[in-house]
């Protein structure tokens, strides 16, 4: 998928971009349709009629082909450095609202429960997509806090919980909407919360 930097010791031989969609749709659909469990090289092999040592060059195991795969769909930087904090969380976001749209919506309910019985795994999808995408965001607060943009006494780690929590919560349980209004309404929450000055529970609009 062009435009995503992947570091290549972290998922074996360099990309191919000749058979990185097929690979990462394969993955997609199998999660979607049976979670970690339907995942296999052997299968994804057959699917995209690649031989199986080819997948296992660029991918050593099962669990950086699915790391991989939801990487691609989700992008490992996506906060990009426009000089104003609103449009990199908007951007942020919008990588969240475009990928659950997709075959990874109704797929991480399955791939949330594998990641309960498989530590391995979890450690794998926590360190190759979620600490690469948190970093870039934690990235954007900074330069906010450089430009004076936020407050000092901002509980980052909190903050990025408040940014993503709500797109992987309706994605589970399905009860609300993922949708472009409730992607801005989350980014102005959080402008609220980070912006200086604030104290109390005026800055978030509460009565």
């Amino acid at each position: 998928m062009p435009g995503i930097a992947i570091p290549e010791h972290s998922f074996g031989r360099p990309r191919d971009e000749r058979i990185d969609t097929e690979v990462v749709s394969a993955v997609l659909n199998a999660l979607r349709a049976g979670g970690y469990g339907a995942v296999t090289i052997d299968g994804i092999a057959r699917k995209v009629k690649r031989a199986r040592t080819s997948i296992y060059r660029r991918w050593p195991s099962k669990r950086h082909l699915v790391a991989y795969a939801v990487l691609n769909e989700m992008g490992d930087n996506p906060a990009a450095d426009t000089g104003v904090l609103r449009q990199d969380l908007e951007a942020a976001v919008g990588t969240l609202l475009n990928a659950f749209a997709g075959p990874l919506g109704p797929a991480l309910p399955g791939l949330v429960a594998d990641m309960a019985r498989d530590e391995q795994l979890a450690e794998t999808i926590r360190r190759e997509v979620l600490a690469a995408r948190r970093k870039s965001m934690r990235e954007a607060f900074a330069r906010a806090r450089a430009r004076q943009e936020i407050r000092t006494d901002l509980d980052i780690e909190l903050v990025l919980d408040m940014l993503t929590g709500p797109f992987y919560y309706r994605a589970l349980f399905g009860h609300a909407p993922i949708t472009r209004r409730m992607t801005r309404d989350v980014v102005d929450y959080v402008l609220r919360v980070a912006a200086p000055g604030g104290g109390g529970d005026d800055r978030v609009g509460f009565p």
